[in-house]
């Protein structure tokens, strides 16, 4: 058991490099989860069991039914845990093992919904930093959940000095994550735009044979998409390669235009694609969207300015591409309304009885 007996371990559901992870469960609750125990060798790490706590923390913040929902996390016995939702099904890379490739529709309906998952870790600020096929997990039902949110930021740099290890994710390494530069929520687009290519035609988009080989693999470029898999629509195959853009800038915008894209050019996908969160009128920052005056105020001081260029009362002048409103006669202005309808209702009202 751990976490002072709260968590009972019933079987192994997999090990990897990094950690084990059991079927446990949540006698508390009397509920079944899923354990993911840190890798004994790295217990001696402090400042790898830091970053993995606090980063698993901020994961627990998350709640969104496309991510593996982070119940708890803690420590036994210096061994740092996770305790994730239990997600009944397989991963990606178990389902493209069995069928080697995806219909294009098929594709599309699982990359909106994890889209949706990482527009939302993005708009918190949190970057995942190993989308991959063995981290998206498939429910019977279609559901896609994305996995070890908690995990994959405080592993990177311990992952990234291990060969062996790297070289099973580095097809889906965006440039900049593999050259050890600063990340952005572009390196997971890259990540999801290489899932998605090997979803589509069964073949990763680089096999590097070493860590070195991958910057000059993707400098020339993968084979195109649709040369492999012809049947594939010309619309996801733009979508995807510019997901695998080496520049960051040239990638879409988020994952929610990403999405938009992706249901252009599939427009029979039963899954919606967010909106695009940079829409006209609005200022996005990284987390935080500003928005502009209520509509109705915009509207009523914009006919309230036609009106009075409509009656005459005032007129543009000024040189030098510099305009002022000069008023040339003195009209009373019309009465204020408590609401914004209100407002347009009396100034038309006012216009009705100023004009005659």
């Amino acid at each position: 058991t751990l976490g002072s007996g709260r968590y009972r371990r019933e079987r192994v559901l997999g090990e990897g490099g990094m950690a084990s992870v059991y079927l446990a469960r949540d006698v508390e609750l009397d509920r079944l989860v899923a354990l993911k125990l840190l890798a004994g060798r790295l217990d001696d790490e402090a400042a790898f069991r830091e970053r993995f706590l606090r980063e698993a923390r901020l994961a627990a913040r998350l709640l969104h039914p496309n991510i593996v929902q982070v119940f708890d996390v803690g420590e036994d016995e210096g061994r740092p845990y996770i305790v994730m939702e239990f997600v009944e099904g397989e991963t990606l890379a178990k389902l493209l093992a069995r069928r080697r490739a995806l219909p294009a529709a098929e594709a599309v309906e699982l990359a909106l919904q994890v889209c949706a998952g990482l527009e939302h870790a993005h708009e918190h600020g949190l970057v995942h930093r190993d989308v991959k096929p063995a981290n998206l997990l498939v429910r019977a039902d279609g559901v896609v959940k994305i996995a070890d949110f908690g995990i994959a930021h405080a592993a990177e740099s311990t992952r990234l000095t291990q060969v062996g290890t790297v070289l099973g994710t580095a097809a889906y390494l965006s440039p900049e994550q593999a050259a050890g530069e600063p990340v952005s929520a572009k390196a997971d687009l890259y990540s999801l735009g290489a899932v998605l290519y090997e979803t589509l035609t069964g073949r990763v988009p680089y096999e590097p044979t070493s860590l070195a080989e991958l910057p000059l693999l993707q400098q020339r470029g993968p084979t195109s998409l649709r040369e492999l898999e012809p049947a594939v629509p010309p619309g996801i195959e733009e979508a995807v390669m510019r997901c695998l853009a080496r520049n960051p800038d040239y990638r879409p915008g988020s994952a929610a235009e990403l999405a938009g894209g992706l249901a252009a050019a599939a427009p029979d996908a039963r899954t919606k694609p967010l909106p695009v969160p940079a829409a006209p009128g609005r200022t996005r920052r990284f987390g935080r969207t500003r928005r502009p005056p209520p509509l109705a105020g915009l509207v009523a001081g914009g006919l309230l300015v036609a009106v009075l260029l409509a009656l005459g009362g005032w007129s543009l002048a000024g040189g030098g591409g510099h305009r002022q409103l000069r008023q040339k006669s003195t009209i009373a202005a019309p009465p204020r309304g408590e609401s914004g309808a209100q407002e347009a209702a009396n100034l038309r009202d006012w216009l009705r009885a100023n004009s005659r």
